[in-house]
């Protein structure tokens, strides 16, 4: 598929389904694109829909099957719109670093596919209210989904969320206790965690 060069051509793309509940269109909406008027299309579609649709259908649909409604904050950025944000410290970081994470459709390093979108669950915010139950969450992630990488917020408990062709499967935080929770070798990245997730609701897909 060809970038798009008009809107209908964009209507389109964004009726691209990527998994049973999530359409391409979910993911394009962007606040540094809206409001300093920079289109957010893929310059790559094709690459954007493989990674993208991956990302739904293994971590995004198990997420909203388990805990109901995902509230989407920022899914993907096109290099455009990405490099504005970094160049105009509005909490994006360079290209390179983004490529394969909120850039669909780029490539990292490697030359690896991924995909990034940043989530948050109304469920999560309805039943806790302690400021380190981020937690409680990553845990149950780590646990039961193929994830690449996540990172949490202090507003909403948002995250990002990401899948990748050979995922690190590393957790951090901004919010409290910041820093790095697990990453491969440590202590307590292996095994079963379910004391910090009881009474979460059971892995549905």
């Amino acid at each position: 598929m060809r970038k798009p060069n008009s809107m209908k051509g964009l209507e389109d793309l964004g009726r691209v389904r990527l998994s049973q509940n999530f359409f391409l269109r979910d993911f394009l909406h962007s606040e540094i694109a809206d409001f300093y008027r920079i289109p957010n299309i893929p310059e790559d579609p094709d690459l954007a829909i493989e990674t993208g649709k991956r990302l739904c259908e293994e971590l995004l649909e198990p997420l909203e099957a388990t805990f109901g409604r995902l509230h989407i904050r920022s899914g993907y950025r096109s290099p455009a719109v990405n490099r504005f944000g970094n160049e105009n410290k509005l909490n994006c970081s360079t290209n390179a670093a983004t490529s394969a994470h909120h850039i669909w459709d780029m490539r990292d390093f490697d030359g690896c596919m991924g995909a990034a979108v940043c989530i948050a669950v109304p469920w999560m915010i309805d039943h806790y209210h302690d400021e380190s139950d981020w937690q409680r969450l990553a845990w149950w992630i780590h646990d039961h989904l193929p994830y690449a990488s996540l990172c949490f917020f202090p507003k909403l408990w948002a995250f990002n969320i990401q899948w990748h062709e050979r995922p690190k499967r590393v957790i951090q935080s901004y919010v409290s206790p910041r820093g790095i929770l697990t990453k491969p070798g440590m202590a307590n990245w292996e095994g079963d965690h379910a004391a910090f997730y009881e009474g979460f609701p059971p892995l549905r897909n």
